[in-house]
């Protein structure tokens, strides 16, 4: 019995050290090294209309060192979406590097009306600040004021005590200086009446060097020269439609002759690929001259595709436009990788790629396919409301505007009427919903009372800024867009403008895909785990923990 008790009390006391010693080891603190490790460069690359499914629409005609290199080499995050609308341009570059929405961090659109100034404001406007690189012009005329949160490229100018270098570049201003942030060393954006590369003097009083030198080249005649071709036989781009169609842009049949813009019209470049090649060749040159991801002090280079952009608007998303287009650009971006791997040197960056917005399909093409699709009219939807209140309230044009699917009422006079504002907007809601193409409106004030489907009710509240949105919100049947029956836009909640490509890349990222839903707000939140920095101060993500956690 002894020797029974004995060993029962051993086993016991056994127990209790083994279970302290798992127990300490569970709750050891984590251990890290003497200096907190980074990545030398990051580099954003943001392409302007990129659906997420073009990552393999055209994945087998790819090279390997381009998207298919992203994909096999780094982490997809397959289900990532846009948490918010209107889906636009400068939304989606502010929600990807700030983590925020427009109802904290105010770029509601690429540009809105003001009620305290009584005019629309472009999102970069700056009235205070002039054109940089150039001749003065309002092209330059452009900083993030407006923007009312920092950026994860101003908390990393924090983290390093402004000794990290910050530079945006894309053709499109809000491409460039949204994503630099506030206190970047540089954005610069191109000027489509001179060609030339510019920045403001919000950042500088004279464009460095290398920006002066590059302008003189005047590239965009280089490719104008070329014209633009299809890059393989045309009868090889079997993931479109015909060439030429009714419902796209003007000029839609291949070659596109580009010779007669030559020292003339600079600003058609944008709506050919090559003015992606000519904006990743600047990012190249930047990384060169500026010394970008030459220490270990972490760099940033926020760079944006727009050329994608324009095609797309111009052809929609079946045409061998769009189809040719990103073939391209994947050897545009094979090229900068390498260039990256030779100059930074593999394994010392990190890169995440990902869309500011998706795009719908050109109605003419659904319809040819029985698909249901349509277009409506911001103007048209604001006269016929008018001409309804005015009929109904004796009201006189109380609608000042339709704008970014919102209905902007003229307060001064809906304040002021013997017909209160609530009667207006209620009366108005009703009427809209009877529009063709309308499938909702509700009061954004009061959306936490409509019926709207839990996704509706979260992008419209998450869009809405108090000070800067409209009235009342409209939902469009799924594929009617604001726009003409030629070409597409994008702009509402669905998945084809919502659903966007995002892939993480090099130091830090493990290969891999993850297909648990997560948000574009998600993205400087991961930067910030990443990088062991404050997530900016707007920021509602969280960490994609696929990522970081290792």
């Amino acid at each position: 019995m002894k020797k029974i008790s004995y060993l029962i009390v051993s086993l016991s006391i056994l127990s209790t050290t083994l279970s302290s010693a798992q127990n300490k080891k569970a709750t050891a603190p984590k251990t890290f090294p003497a200096e907190v490790a980074r990545p030398k460069l990051v580099v954003g690359l943001v392409v302007d209309q990129m659906r997420w499914d073009y990552l393999y629409r055209y994945y087998n005609r790819y090279t390997n060192g381009g998207f298919k290199r992203l994909v096999n080499e780094g982490f997809s995050v397959e289900n990532t979406f846009i948490p918010y609308t209107p889906t636009y341009t400068a939304c989606g570059h502010t929600c990807i590097y700030t983590g925020s929405i427009p109802a904290i961090h105010g770029i509601i659109g690429n540009d809105w009306y003001d009620p305290q100034s009584k005019k629309n404001v472009y999102c970069t406007e700056d009235s205070s600040v002039t054109t940089v690189g150039s001749t003065p012009s309002s092209e330059g005329n452009m900083s993030p004021k407006n923007m009312l949160t920092n950026t994860i490229t101003d908390e990393l100018r924090l983290a390093t005590n402004f000794k990290g270098k910050v530079i945006g570049i894309s053709l499109k201003d809000r491409g460039s200086i949204l994503p630099a942030g506030h206190a970047a060393n540089g954005a610069y954006w191109y000027q489509g009446s001179t060609g030339n590369w510019i920045t403001s003097t919000f950042y500088m009083k004279e464009v460095p060097t290398w920006i002066a030198d590059y302008n003189k080249l005047k590239l965009a005649n280089k490719f104008y020269a070329k014209n633009w071709e299809t890059l393989y036989p045309i009868n090889t781009y079997v993931n479109s439609t015909k060439d030429e169609n009714a419902y796209e842009g003007k000029n839609s049949t291949f070659p596109h002759l580009l010779a007669q813009n030559i020292d003339k019209n600079f600003d058609a470049i944008r709506s050919t690929p090559y003015g992606n090649t000519i904006t990743l060749d600047l990012a190249k040159l930047a990384i060169l001259s500026e010394d970008l991801g030459a220490d270990n002090i972490t760099d940033f280079l926020a760079v944006s595709c727009s050329s994608t952009d324009y095609v797309g608007h111009a052809y929609g998303p079946n045409s061998v436009e769009v189809e040719d287009t990103y073939l391209r650009l994947d050897k545009d971006i094979e090229e900068f990788f390498n260039y990256l791997d030779k100059k930074v040197g593999k394994g010392n960056y990190t890169v995440f790629l990902t869309a500011d917005h998706g795009a719908a399909h050109v109605p003419g093409f659904m319809k040819e396919n029985r698909l249901p699709s349509g277009v409506v009219s911001d103007r048209e939807i604001a006269n016929k409301l008018n001409a309804y209140l005015n009929d109904k309230f004796k009201a006189n044009n109380v609608v000042l505007k339709s704008m970014n699917n919102q209905i902007i009422f003229d307060h001064d006079k809906t304040d002021n009427g013997n017909v209160s504002f609530d009667v207006i907007k209620a009366a108005s809601i009703e009427f809209l919903k009877k529009l063709d193409g309308l499938a909702n409106a509700v009061d954004i004030a009061k959306i936490s009372q409509s019926t709207l489907p839990e996704i509706q009710k979260k992008m419209i509240t998450n869009g809405y800024n108090a000070r800067r949105s409209g009235d009342i919100y409209y939902i469009l049947n799924p594929n009617w867009f604001n726009g003409s029956s030629t070409g597409t836009t994008h702009g509402n909640w669905n998945p084809y403008d919502s659903h966007i490509p995002l892939v993480f890349m090099g130091w830090g990222i493990k290969p891999g895909a993850t297909n648990k839903t997560h948000y574009m707000t998600d993205i400087s939140a991961t930067l910030a785990a990443l990088l062991h920095i404050q997530m900016p101060n707007g920021c509602v993500g969280e960490p994609i923990t696929e990522i970081t956690n290792k």
